[in-house]
Formats: structure tokens, sequence, C-alpha cells
């Protein structure tokens, strides 16, 4: 009987044998089980994509950029405020004036390319003014020259200037010498071929601006 019992049991090579088919077994088993589990993280992924897009801003909305508040409480009679935080990416100028500018902004001015805003696409509707502006006293313009995007000087007392002897306030562009007006309307002769920009704006308070929303829009 011992002997029998001896020639069925395993030998040491079946052994080692079973033991490594057991070990490629659960290999393959983990293998497949790991697999199985990334196809369905990927299913969910992909699934997921179209809801997580859902959430992320349209190209339209990054585009046109959120609002941004302005404090101009601060701000005197013949002083700029700008560059101000960027809206869309763009530095904004907003200047106060005063009523001597004003006087001088109603005047006729024939050295302006563009004096009565004719450029549509450079301001709102309510901006097609000699101040091209909501208040009179306060204008609100986009701080990039029109023609290469370099940011204007802004030289608010009438007086001559080394770029213009008879220069009667506004902005002038170091980088190729532009002239803007103290409504940032450009002068003929110049590499600007546009007025400075008058974003959509709107006022919440005497001392508080809205810049890229108006009441038009809001």
């Amino acid at each position: 009987m011992s002997q029998g019992y001896q020639d069925d049991a395993p030998t040491a090579e079946q052994l080692a044998a079973s033991i490594e088919t057991e070990s490629i077994n659960k290999q393959r088993r983990y293998f497949l089980i790991g697999a199985t589990a990334a196809i369905g993280a990927v299913g969910i992924g992909g699934a997921a994509v179209p809801f997580v897009a859902s959430w992320a801003p349209s190209a339209k909305a990054r585009a046109l950029g959120a609002p941004v508040t302005i404090d101009i409480s601060k701000l005197q009679p013949g002083e700029m405020l700008g560059p101000t935080p960027a809206w869309r990416g763009q530095p904004i100028f907003v200047v106060s004036r005063t009523p001597a500018m004003l006087e001088v902004l109603e005047e006729p001015n024939p050295d302006l390319a563009d004096p009565d805003s004719e450029n549509l696409e450079q301001q709102p509707d309510y901006a097609r003014n000699p101040f091209r502006s909501r208040r009179a006293e306060i204008g609100v313009y986009v701080g990039l020259c029109t023609h290469l995007g370099c940011s204007p000087k802004y030289y608010s007392e009438v007086r001559p200037e080394p770029f213009d002897a008879n220069w009667k306030g506004g902005f002038f562009c170091p980088c190729h010498g532009s002239r803007f007006d103290l409504s940032g309307r450009v002068v003929k002769a110049v590499p600007a071929p546009d007025n400075l920009p008058v974003p959509p704006y709107r006022f919440i308070s005497d001392s508080v601006v809205v810049i890229g929303q108006d009441e038009e829009t809001a």
C-alpha cells in the first residue's frame, strides 16, 4: 500500500510545474482584470468629455471677456487712470476732462482724420459725439494704438510738444508717432488708421464704471 501511495504522489518536477502554471494563470487573471478596468475607465472618461466640456467657457465667451469694474472716485480733472486691469487682454484708459478740455473738443479740428467717428466699429453709438463718451467729462478708451498696438502716452496740457508744436492735448504713441486728440480721435497723416476704440461700458454709480458691458448688452 505504501508503494502505491508513493507512486501516486507528485514528483518535485510536477509540483514545480503546477506552481508555475498557477502563477501564470494568476498573472493572466490580473492582466484581464486590469485591462477590463482600463477599458472601463476610458469609456467613462470618453463619456465625461462632453460633460466637462459643457462647463468650459465657449470660444465666444472667452473672446468677449468678463466685465471689469473700475473705481474712478480718486480720478481728478485733467488726470488719466490707466492702464487699468485689462479687459479682453487690452489696457483701458479712463480720463477725466476739465471744462477747458471740453471746449477744445467742441471746436472744429480740420487735422482729424475721423472727427465724427464714422468708423462704427471703433465705438458704440452712444460714443459718437465730440467727446466719444457717455459723460462728456469722462472718457473711456482702449489704450492701444490702432497702428501696431503700442500703448500711447497721455499729454493732457495744451502746449507745444516736441512731436507737435500745436499740441492741444491728447495721446501720443512713442513707437511710430501717431497722435490722437483728447477724445482719442486720430489726426491725419500718421501711421494709425483709426481712432482709439471705445469699449462698451456703463456707470453703476458716479464713481464706478463697468467696462465690457453697457445698458444695451447688460
